[in-house]
C-alpha cells in the first residue's frame, strides 16, 4: 500500500474537515489529561461504543481536530497491512502533514489486529516526541496480558460497557427500568427497529471473532451451547464438570472457553466471598452476561425473567464501580458482596422488596461476618441509584 492510500484511509476515519457526529456522552471516568509518556487504553465488549467514545475525546480534552489522527484497523483496506510498519508510516505521514503542531493525538481503534503494536507503542512512549496515543480494542487478552508485560507503567486502562439506565434514557426519555432490562444497553440496537436481529448478530460475532479465534475451537457449536447454558443459569452457582458433561467437552475446555468469554467482555465470573483465597477457589462461581438484552436474545426459555434480568443488570453496575464483586452462600444466599469503607457490604436483589428468605440469608451472613456493613436492597424502584456505594480508599 502506498502513502497516498494510507492517507486516504486516515482521512476517511479522521475529522480534519468535519466535526464528529453528535453522540450521547458516556458516563465513564477518564484521566484529567492525555500524556506523551502514557497511552490511554479503552477496553470493552464489541459494539459497546468504544469508537464513538474516541471521537468524544476531542471535545473532552479540547483537542484540535486537524491535529488528531483516527484509524480503525478493521477497515478492510488495511487487511494486508496489519503490521507495526503501517503504524510507523501513518505517524510519519501525519507528522509531515502537521509540521507546526506541538502535540499530535493518534487514536488507534481495534488495535489488537496489528502485529507487533505493543512493542512499537512502548518504544514511542519511552522516547516521546509530539505524539500522544489513545488505543482501543475488543479482545481483552491482547489488551491485558500483553499490556501488563510490554507496557508496564506506560498505560492507563478505562473499561467501557453498554449504556447504563441514564444513557438509555438519553435515547428513550420515558424508558422504564423494565424497558431497559428488556432492550439492554448496546447503543445501536436500542435505536433500531431491528434491535433483536442486531443483538443476535453481536452475540455470534463476539463468539466467532473474539472468542473462538483465540481459543482455536474447531467448531463454534459447543462454544455457543456453553455460553447459552451459562446465560440461562445466570446468577446460579455453576459446576464446570456439569457444563462439560452437558456439552460433551472436557472440563479444561469449558474453563478455557469461559475464560476467553470473560476476556472478551461477553460475560463475567462472580466468585464466592471469603477472606481466604484458598476457600474462594474451592467454591463454584456464578456468571453474569455483559448485557440483559444480549442475554434475552441468546436464551429462549428464560430470557424474559424480569427478576433475573434485574440481578444481571445490578451485577454489571457493581462491576463498573468495584474491582471485585462476590456472592455468598452458606445458610442462605446473598446475591452480591462488595468491600466498602464500612467493611463487606451484602447486597440482595429483589423486584419489590426484601422477603423473609432474603432476611434469613442476611442473618446468616452477619453471623459469619459480624462486622459487616448495613445491607443494600436493590429493587425495581431504586435501581441503579442504590448501588452507588463507596469502595475503600
Amino acid at each position: 500500500m502506498n502513502d497516498e492510500d494510507l492517507l486516504d484511509i486516515a482521512a476517511t476515519w479522521s475529522f480534519w474537515d468535519r466535526p464528529p457526529p453528535k453522540s450521547i456522552g458516556r458516563a465513564v471516568s477518564l484521566p484529567k489529561s492525555l500524556s506523551k509518556r502514557t497511552a490511554l487504553v479503552i477496553q470493552g465488549v464489541r459494539r459497546c461504543g468504544k469508537s464513538t467514545l474516541l471521537t468524544q475525546l476531542i471535545r473532552r480534552y479540547r483537542l484540535e481536530r486537524r491535529d488528531c489522527l483516527f484509524v480503525n484497523f478493521e477497515d478492510p483496506r488495511l487487511a494486508g497491512s496489519l503490521h507495526y510498519d503501517t503504524l510507523e508510516r501513518l505517524t510519519a505521514l501525519f507528522s509531515a502533514l502537521r509540521p507546526d503542531a506541538a502535540t499530535l493525538t493518534v487514536f488507534l481503534d481495534e488495535i489488537q489486529w496489528v502485529e507487533g503494536w505493543e512493542r512499537w507503542l512502548r518504544t514511542r512512549l519511552e522516547r516521546p516526541g509530539r505524539f500522544q496515543f489513545v488505543v482501543s480494542g475488543s479482545n481483552a487478552h491482547l489488551l491485558s496480558s500483553e499490556l501488563a508485560t510490554v507496557l508496564t507503567g506506560r498505560h492507563i486502562t478505562v473499561e467501557l460497557f453498554p449504556f447504563d439506565l441514564a444513557e438509555f434514557r438519553c435515547v428513550h426519555a420515558d424508558g422504564t427500568v423494565t424497558d431497559y432490562l428488556d432492550r439492554g444497553g448496546f447503543p445501536e440496537p436500542i435505536t433500531s427497529d431491528d434491535g433483536d436481529q442486531l443483538l443476535r448478530q453481536y452475540f455470534l460475532d463476539i463468539l466467532q471473532r473474539d472468542v473462538r479465534e483465540r481459543v482455536r475451537a474447531r467448531s463454534s457449536i459447543a462454544l455457543r451451547q456453553i455460553v447459552q447454558m451459562v446465560f440461562e443459569s445466570a446468577g446460579s452457582e455453576l459446576s464446570l464438570r456439569r457444563i462439560a458433561a452437558a456439552s460433551g467437552v472436557a472440563v479444561e475446555t469449558v474453563s478455557a472457553y469461559l475464560d476467553a468469554c470473560e476476556q472478551a467482555y461477553l460475560l463475567f465470573s462472580c466468585p464466592w466471598f471469603a477472606y481466604s483465597e484458598r476457600k474462594r477457589a474451592q467454591r463454584n462461581r456464578k456468571y453474569y452476561p455483559v448485557d440483559t438484552g444480549l442475554r434475552r436474545v441468546a436464551v429462549t426459555r428464560t430470557g424474559r425473567d424480569l427478576g433475573k434480568a434485574l440481578e444481571c443488570a445490578a451485577f454489571v453496575e457493581l462491576k463498573k464501580r468495584h474491582r471485585d464483586v462476590f456472592y455468598w452462600r452458606l445458610t442462605g444466599e446473598v446475591d452480591f458482596v462488595i468491600q466498602t469503607d464500612n467493611g463487606p457490604t451484602p447486597i440482595q436483589v429483589t423486584l419489590d422488596g426484601a422477603t423473609e428468605r432474603h432476611l434469613r440469608s442476611l442473618d446468616g451472613f452477619y453471623e459469619t461476618f459480624p462486622q459487616a456493613a448495613e445491607p443494600v436492597i436493590v429493587t425495581m424502584a431504586n435501581f441503579p441509584d442504590v448501588l452507588c456505594v463507596r469502595t475503600p480508599t
